[in-house]
């Protein structure tokens, strides 16, 4: 991925409203890079300092805010989000039912998929373990 792909990336953080956060993986799929969380990371790595995007609204699956080796950030992170009205448990997560931010209806083109339903072929013997996905036709 180039510097240039990096504005969808902003673009997408930029849309998080105030008192909501995003995962780097749904951050991915609204940019159109579904499956690369990795990548939402390292854009957001090279963000220029003063720039005008929301970083702080970008945490992990998990609903906590990646700690930074390098630096203090992560503290800084979670104080912008408390500032906004986000609430962090004793873990120091997030409950991303209560915070992530949701995009339905006409406003927007993400909806979470739901987990896939592949049918799984059985062995004709007496074991009942899955062998991999049916072959349609």
């Amino acid at each position: 991925m180039t510097r240039v792909d990096y504005k969808s990336i902003y673009k997408v953080i930029g849309r998080i409203p105030r008192g909501r956060v995003a995962t780097y993986g749904q951050i991915a799929t609204l940019a159109g890079i579904d499956g690369h969380a990795r990548q939402v990371g390292y854009a957001l790595h090279s963000l220029p300092s003063g720039a005008d995007v929301p970083w702080h609204r970008v945490i992990n699956s998990r609903g906590e805010v990646s700690p930074r080796s390098a630096s203090d950030s992560h503290e800084l992170q979670r104080m912008l989000l408390e500032s906004e009205g986000v609430e962090f448990d004793k873990r120091g997560r997030v409950a991303l039912k209560r915070f992530q931010w949701a995009i339905i209806g006409a406003r927007s083109e993400f909806v979470p998929r739901a987990p896939s339903r592949r049918t799984y072929r059985r062995r004709a013997s007496s074991r009942s373990r899955p062998l991999g996905p049916k072959r349609r036709g």
